[in-house]
C-alpha cells in the first residue's frame, strides 16, 4: 500500500504574484500602523506573524501579536498621571466592560472618581472603581506608591488616608503583585522609527519585484490574446 500526500498549489503567474503584493500591503499597514503610533502614550508595537503557506492563503495567513516591551517613560506635571516601568496593563471599567490599557494618564471628577481621559472608571485590584473619599484641593495632595497603593492627604487631621491600590494586570487579567508605577511619569510607545524604516526596505523591494513581474506577464497575456485575434 503507497500513500501519497502534499499541497496541490496551481494558480496562474499573474495570480499569484497579485497575493504576493496584497500580503506586502498588509505588512506595510501593519509598519505604518506603528509608524502613526510613535506619538501615542501607551501605544504597544504591532509584530507582524507571517504563516509559513502566507503564499496560499495570502493575507489570511499574517496575523499580528503585540510587543510588550516598556516604552520610553517621560516626567509629566501632571499627579495623576501615572507610567508602568514593568509589564502589566491598567484596568479601567466602562459602559462597553473592562478594558485594559497602559495609558495612565487619569483625573478626578467632581466626586473623586478616578477616571480615564475617555472617562471610564480606573478599577483596583480588587475589580471595584476607585473613589477618593475626599476630593483634594490639589492634585499634588494625591499620592501613589510604585506599587500602585493610592493615598490622599487630609487636611482636616493632617494625615494620609489610604484609598485603595490600583489594578495592574497581565494580559490574562491575573493580577500583578509587585507593579513598578511611576507617579507624574507617561509612557511613550515602544516603537522605533528605525526599525519600523528599516523592517519597510525588503517589503517595499518585494512589493515592487512582484509589481514587475506582474507588469511583464501582463504585456505577455495581451500580446498573446493580440496574436490569437489576428489568426481568426
Amino acid at each position: 500500500m503507497k500513500l501519497n500526500s502534499g499541497i496541490r498549489y496551481d494558480k496562474d503567474g499573474m495570480r499569484v504574484s497579485l497575493q504576493a503584493m496584497r500580503v506586502q500591503t498588509e505588512l506595510l499597514n501593519i509598519a505604518n500602523e506603528n509608524v502613526n503610533g510613535f506619538d501615542k502614550i501607551g501605544y504597544q508595537r504591532k509584530e507582524a506573524v507571517v504563516s509559513s503557506f502566507s503564499e496560499y492563503l495570502g493575507t489570511d495567513g499574517i496575523s499580528t501579536t503585540l510587543d510588550d516591551k516598556v516604552g520610553r517613560l517621560a516626567s509629566s506635571a501632571n499627579p495623576l498621571d501615572l507610567g508602568l516601568a514593568s509589564l502589566g496593563y491598567f484596568q479601567t471599567q466602562s459602559k462597553d466592560g473592562v478594558r485594559i490599557t497602559r495609558d495612565g494618564r487619569f483625573k478626578l471628577d467632581k466626586n473623586g472618581n478616578l477616571l480615564s481621559l475617555d472617562d471610564s472608571k480606573v478599577l483596583s485590584n480588587n475589580g471595584v472603581p476607585i473613589k477618593l473619599p475626599i476630593v483634594p484641593k490639589s492634585l499634588n495632595d494625591v499620592v501613589v506608591n510604585s506599587k500602585g497603593a493610592v493615598s490622599v492627604f487630609n487636611q482636616k487631621t493632617n494625615k494620609l488616608e489610604y484609598v485603595a491600590n490600583i489594578g495592574v494586570v497581565d494580559t490574562n487579567g491575573s493580577l500583578i503583585i509587585s507593579p513598578d508605577v511611576k507617579q507624574g511619569f507617561n509612557e511613550a510607545s515602544n516603537v522605533s522609527l528605525e526599525r519600523e524604516f528599516l523592517s519597510l526596505m525588503p517589503v517595499t523591494k518585494n512589493f515592487d519585484a512582484n509589481r514587475q513581474i506582474f507588469i511583464i506577464q501582463s504585456s505577455n497575456l495581451t500580446k498573446t490574446i493580440s496574436q490569437l485575434s489576428s489568426m481568426s
